[in-house]
């Protein structure tokens, strides 16, 4: 019997079907005014192996999600009467149905790359809306609800059971909406069902009872529920984001209209973070199954990866963790493919095996949709269970139906098109008259090609390039680089530069520091954040030319505390200079920085600087004690990297993460002098305006809340600061 985790009593109980071997599934679907992220996918996910589950245990599924085409996805949109669909539509000059089927159908293509069963309906909001005003209309008549302006909103306070799902008490709740107060509602709390129309509003409206306007965001769900389950049915998903507001304002207008229980269950997969935070646009963390695809990862990996983390628990995506499970999920597949080979070549098959690891995978599965252990049973059949190869590959096929891993299908590709043979036959040529230099040389061609070879025995076997081939040489985290703090100085001063793009700022800044370096023994660290292509070429051929250059590459854009850490954990200079890659020297200014950095009493040395009075406001300084060196140029000793630790990851963007640091050598009882004639100039400083000036509004905000907060009450480093009395 299957049985899950009930947000509403808060325990996992059996689920039973209100009508016997039937079970009515109804999950939160996308909203069609952009691409679904693969943290809505999980939840997608989610729903499937509830019903791939339901019908391994012989049930009967009938699934509705729904499709929120009307725009009004973040209740604070609907009550400024915002609408995404309507922005997007008027901004691509297209209209808001034409926006709505493109995403659509793009979701539809990104459920069946992971093997996501079609739910039996997918309903459409804008094709519902007059269920939505029947069901108004019953809230109305059950005093439930109330109408101002031609806006109708739920009365909260009617409802004693308000707050239940979620488990926020009645007094202390806030408001659905993170918007400004809606003056017309009598409760902060009261949720819109129905939203009167602006002036001048013509599109996605509709006629009315109370006038022109449109649904809000939960009275789509229940209605579109209602109409294909009935007004009480067994299972509802979603995502843990959607329990409040969205689901309890669902609950409390359903079961408020028709006096009965809405669901007899509700249950909610846990976060999707990416890089350990969740998903963002101003983060620059939030990828599309499309994005998986153009860097080559098999859309099953990504299935494969949420298969590992039980749906109740948090999952942090990274790329390297994506490469773990693709690698996971190749090598069954290829025990697949080699138990196929066994098999057709006559080898037996133990039939009760297959059964019993079949049945121990749907009572995993039936136990809270434990698929982390279905897939740990998987393992341990292919390592540890002496049955034959044959026997091994039909117990995996037989869980296929459950799992949705695409195990039938080949490890790996064969190579597109012929251009790839000529270079393949150069290479064979080579390796038979032991020319490895050539052979090598024919190797390199073949993978610029996206063909990788494989020697074998029995000859050289080729095929595709997988993600994982491409992924050699990248870090998705600087925990991946080799921390050198407690090893001995090897060179005088380590640059540590970062870029995202513009190779010809690189290259003058690197060649500046080259020019000048004189006698002195210096690296220069430089991390390609994500970029690749032109940059990262660029950057290994500058790389090749001088060994002093090491160059580390990301395989996405790492926020700039955990970019600078990837450098400063590689780094082996007895001073440590960050500088900008707008930066370009114009004389020797390692000497000054060495020379200053030499005094015991020094944290930080820089060409700019600056000074606050109050930890809010900074101006740049001409004194030469400052309170801050700004990031353009800060150099320290390494071994405060010891005694501090690594830069504050959580500034992801560069504003302030300089003057934390420099804060933090203050509160050291260290000074940060300014150096006016270090012979550094500074040019454009592509990590601001290449920068959306939105999101650097939006950056600098976050990144103000981690400095503020940890230094607001720490005005006595200030070197304005009054002397404490004596």
């Amino acid at each position: 019997m299957l049985r899950l985790h009930d947000t509403l009593t808060r325990t996992v109980r059996e689920v039973v079907p209100l009508q016997p071997g039937h079970l009515g599934l109804y999950s939160c679907g996308p909203t069609v005014y952009r691409s679904a992220h693969i943290g809505n996918l999980r939840t997608y996910l989610l729903a499937d192996w509830i019903k791939r589950t339901a019908r391994g245990a012989g049930l009967t599924v009938r699934h509705v999600k729904n499709i929120t085409d009307v725009g009004h996805m973040r209740q604070e949109l609907a009550e400024r009467g915002g609408d995404k669909v309507i922005a997007a539509a008027l901004a691509a000059g297209r209209t808001p149905e034409e926006i709505a089927r493109a995403f659509e159908a793009e979701f539809h293509a990104d459920e069946a790359a992971l093997l996501i069963d079609p739910a039996d309906v997918f309903p459409r909001a804008t094709e519902h809306v007059p269920e939505m005003l029947r069901l108004v209309q019953r809230l109305l008549a059950r005093g439930l609800a109330y109408v101002v302006a031609g806006s109708v909103y739920f009365d909260t306070a009617a409802w004693p059971n308000y707050g239940r799902l979620s488990g926020n008490a009645a007094g202390g709740l806030l408001s659905g909406s993170a918007a400004e107060a809606d003056p017309q509602k009598r409760h902060p709390q009261d949720f819109t069902l129905w939203r009167a129309a602006e002036a001048g509003r013509r599109l996605m409206v509709w006629d009315s009872p109370h006038g022109p306007g449109f649904p809000g965001w939960h009275i789509e769900c229940s209605a579109m529920a209602m109409a294909h389950l009935g007004e009480t049915f067994d299972l509802h998903t979603g995502g843990v984001d959607n329990v409040f507001p969205h689901h309890e304002d669902e609950r409390a207008q359903s079961e408020g209209a028709t006096g009965r229980p809405f669901a007899q269950t509700w249950v909610h997969g846990q976060h999707l973070l990416a890089d350990g935070l969740k998903m963002a646009k101003s983060t620059g963390n939030v990828y599309t199954l499309q994005d998986l695809r153009g860097r080559g990862h098999d859309p099953l990996a990504f299935r494969y990866l949420c298969a590992t983390v039980h749906y109740r628990t948090r999952l942090n995506f990274t790329l390297a963790t994506l490469a773990a499970a693709e690698r996971g999920l190749r090598r069954l597949r290829h025990c697949v493919a080699a138990g196929r080979a066994d098999g057709a070549a006559g080898a037996a098959v133990e039939d009760e095996v297959v059964a019993g690891v079949r049945a121990t995978v749907q009572r995993a599965l039936e136990d809270d949709l434990e698929v982390p252990r279905a897939l740990a049973l998987c393992w341990r059949l292919v390592r540890h269970d002496p049955a034959g190869a044959a026997t091994k590959a039909a117990a995996l096929l037989a869980v296929e139906p459950l799992l949705g891993l695409g195990l039938d299908r080949p490890a790996t590709r064969p190579p597109a098109g012929d251009g790839w043979r000529p270079a393949a036959a150069d290479r064979e040529t080579s390796r038979a008259t032991r020319r490895w230099d050539a052979a090598d040389r024919a190797r390199i061609v073949l993978t610029g090609r996206g063909v990788v070879p494989e020697d074998g025995p029995g000859g050289t076997r080729y095929r595709a390039a997988t993600a994982l081939d491409h992924r050699r040489g990248l870090i998705s985290s600087p925990h991946e680089v080799s921390d050198e703090r407690q090893r001995p100085d090897r060179v005088d001063v380590t640059v540590s530069l970062v870029c995202h793009d513009h190779p010809d700022d690189l290259q003058r800044c690197v060649a500046s520091l080259l020019r000048h370096r004189g006698e002195r023994a210096i690296e220069i660290l430089v991390l390609d954040n994500g970029a690749g292509g032109v940059l990262g070429e660029r950057l290994e051929r500058l790389a090749a030319a001088d060994p002093a250059i090491r160059p580390l590459h990301a395989d996405h854009r790492l926020g700039e505390g955990a970019a600078r850490n990837a450098t400063l954990r590689a780094a082996r200079g007895r001073v440590v200079l960050l500088a900008d890659t707008g930066l370009e020297a114009v004389g020797d200014c390692y000497t000054p920085l060495l020379a200053a950095l030499a005094d015991p009493a020094v944290g930080a040395v820089g060409r700019f600087g600056v000074r606050t009075g109050d930890l809010r406001e900074f101006q740049e300084s001409q004194a030469l004690q400052v309170d801050a060196i700004e990031g353009y140029c800060l150099a320290f000793a390494r071994r405060r990297l010891s005694e501090l630790g690594f830069l504050d990851e959580r500034f992801r963007f560069y504003r302030l993460l300089d003057f934390d640091w420099s804060m933090q050598l203050r509160a050291r009882g260290l000074v940060n002098r300014r150096l006016p004639d270090l012979p550094v100039v500074m040019h454009a400083h592509r990590g601001w305006e290449d920068t959306d000036p939105e999101d650097r509004e939006r950056l600098s905000r976050a990144n103000f809340r981690h400095f503020f907060d940890r230094w607001h009450h720490r005005q006595d480093l200030l070197v304005g600061a009054p002397a404490a009395p004596g």
